[in-house]
């Protein structure tokens, strides 16, 4: 008798997408040894992404626009920048052009194929360079692991169009010049990995090799990765102060100084390579050398402290105090004697004599941050130190000449509070000679791994932790999520999982975010049907793929029949390849012969 059609009730009801999903939850390490190279996304699938809209001039590598340039047209721009700029400057420009790009794509293929194997997902960032028309990449070796924040790899760039358009302007020379590719490897590891992975170009055809050959491993490994990181950043800040002014002072250890003394990294420290972070560092560096008062904008959290202080660390001023005021914080009664300093006497408590934030600031500069919450009383006082340089002292007679360079920071827009009556207008255009706005970090995303492996090392320093980095879920999930509190929500929420992970392992979304922050469908990948699929919750993502297997049965059973996931899995298989067993064999990874032999034997073990 024919059972085929009972078939259905014996069988767990598991997907392939689901045995996917589990296996890539489960290998979330990988080596070239083992790496096929048939997993999506193959060369195939990422061409299949580009669309020509030539009816309307716009190109598309899946949802994100692109362009066709000729190769000779960046080499004069290549060119222009290294001879206006020199080549130091020019190569950090064309470095950090080279991480976006790469940490763009990376988004892409993390959000494309979010159920690949986790080889085919890094892998897939050479066939998006060789796709772009940037070189051939080969891999040589690579091995990684997530959990341990582990990565090595080494790769050959043939014929990279890099070099050919530098050879071409200054021939062969003593350094490698792959510099926007290098920032690409950098981008695309480092968002995928959730850490910083770092890149050297160890033979460079611009130096007379045959190929380029480029390794790449973990910043740790790596030791100092100072010479590297310099590069991302939109000004080499140390070079600049020494630079603009003679001063002496000790200048601030690179962002990322793998070094094990905490002092080593700069918690004020800027860091990015976005377009937006790009531009008020260019406008920090303009302004910097001047007297000029500066005004920072921006949200809550975007770091508007951390540039005032960059700025100070690059001017004239740098050996000079920096005093810092949040005005916020300081009671409407006594923002007068904080400022301005108080007479023995001047009021009940006045029993001594000291001096306020002007004085202290004396030859330095004084930050004055939300200033837009002093009282229009107070302010009148500022603008007459601003104007005049002088300060009298609360309950003093003497006039004081101070010489301080202000800095102002607001989260209001201060053009609105002069609307509304509440800043005085003489005021907001004394403090607005040179207004930079700093983004939120909701329009820097390219920034956010960066910003992660920071602060990572950071708070595995000041805590004494040893997690791992983060997992993929996680990395994803700060990338999507808005950050209403900006840098500073990012850097608690890494914090808080440094603290909440165990030592050795990766830092998971449980540990970061409680359930009234992170929406639900902020953790929604595509599907490999097109649709979107909830990530798995931490035990189940995690559970062995036999418990996975189990808890997708209908109902408990004693034990799980092989013979019929075996069935269900082939037969899935040829349904998603519409019938065609050699396609569905290269999904499965086997042959043609061993599918249809699969397929007979384990159908008759079930009809017996």
């Amino acid at each position: 008798m024919d059972n085929t059609h009972d078939l259905d009730e014996l069988l767990p009801r598991i997907s392939l997408a689901e045995v996917s999903r589990a296996n890539g939850a489960m290998l979330r390490r990988a080596d070239s040894e083992h790496f096929s190279g048939d997993g999506a996304p193959t060369l195939t699938d990422l061409t299949e992404c580009v669309f020509f809209s030539p009816g309307d001039g716009r190109i598309w590598l899946n949802d994100q626009r692109m362009q066709l340039v000729h190769s000779s047209s960046l080499g004069q721009l290549r060119r222009e920048l290294v001879e206006t700029l020199g080549i130091e400057r020019a190569r950090g420009l064309l470095t950090r052009t080279g991480y976006v790009s790469g940490a763009r794509d990376a988004q892409l293929v993390r959000e494309r194929w979010p159920e690949s194997d986790i080889a085919s997902v890094f892998m897939a960032g050479t066939r998006l360079h060789t796709l772009e028309g940037v070189a051939r990449v080969e891999p040589v070796q690579f091995d990684f692991d997530i959990d341990r924040g582990y990565y090595s790899g080494e790769f050959l760039w043939h014929h990279c169009s890099e070099d050919d358009e530098h050879i071409a302007a200054y021939g062969v020379g003593t350094e490698p010049a792959c510099w926007m590719e290098l920032g690409y490897a950098m981008g695309y590891v480092t968002t995928l990995f959730g850490r910083l992975v770092v890149f050297r170009e160890v033979e460079c055809r611009a130096t007379g090799a045959s190929v380029c050959r480029v390794v790449g491993k973990n910043a740790e490994a790596w030791g100092d990765v100072s010479e590297d990181i310099r590069y991302l950043q939109a000004q080499d800040f140390a070079g600049l102060g020494a630079a603009t002014h003679e001063a002496s002072a000790a200048q601030p250890e690179p962002a990322y100084a793998t070094s094990e003394s905490p002092a080593e990294i700069d918690p004020h420290d800027v860091i990015g390579a976005s377009a937006g972070f790009n531009s008020a560092c260019h406008q920090l560096h303009r302004v910097a050398p001047t007297q000029a008062t500066v005004l920072f904008t921006g949200e809550s959290g975007v770091g508007k402290e951390a540039f005032a202080r960059m700025l100070h660390r690059i001017s004239p001023r740098s050996g000079q105090p920096f005093i810092a005021v949040n005005c916020a914080a300081i009671p409407e009664t006594l923002a007068e004697a904080e400022l301005f300093g108080v007479e023995r006497g001047a009021f009940t408590g006045a029993s001594a004599s000291r001096p306020g934030r002007f004085e202290r600031a004396d030859g330095g500069v004084l930050f004055l941050d939300e200033i837009a919450s002093l009282s229009l009383v107070t302010q009148g006082k500022l603008l007459r130190a601003l104007q005049e340089g002088e300060i009298e002292r609360v309950g003093g007679t003497r006039t004081l000449d101070v010489d301080v360079r202000v800095i102002a920071a607001s989260n209001v827009d201060l053009r609105d509070e002069v609307d509304a009556g509440r800043f005085r207008e003489d005021l907001y255009f004394r403090l607005n000679v040179y207004p930079i706005h700093l983004p939120p970090l909701r329009e820097r995303r390219d920034d956010i791994p960066l910003l992660m492996n920071h602060f990572l090392h950071l708070a595995k320093r000041r805590h004494t932790r040893a997690p791992t980095g983060f997992t993929s879920r996680a990395t994803r999930a700060l990338l999507n999520y808005r950050f209403p509190g900006n840098i500073r929500e990012l850097q608690n929420l890494i914090e808080r999982g440094v603290i909440a992970a165990e030592d050795g392992a990766a830092i998971d979304v449980p540990h970061m975010f409680r359930s009234e922050q992170l929406d639900e469908h902020l953790l929604l990948a595509v599907g490999s049907g097109g649709g979107l699929d909830s990530v798995a919750t931490p035990d189940a993502e995690n559970a062995p793929l036999l418990e996975q297997i189990r808890r997708s049965q209908p109902a408990p059973q004693e034990g799980i029949s092989l013979d019929a996931v075996e069935y269900r899995l082939l037969e899935e298989a040829v349904s998603l390849s519409g019938g065609n067993l050699a396609a569905a064999a290269r999904l499965l990874g086997i042959t043609r012969r061993q599918l249809d032999y699969r397929l007979k034997a384990a159908r008759r073990r079930l009809t017996e």
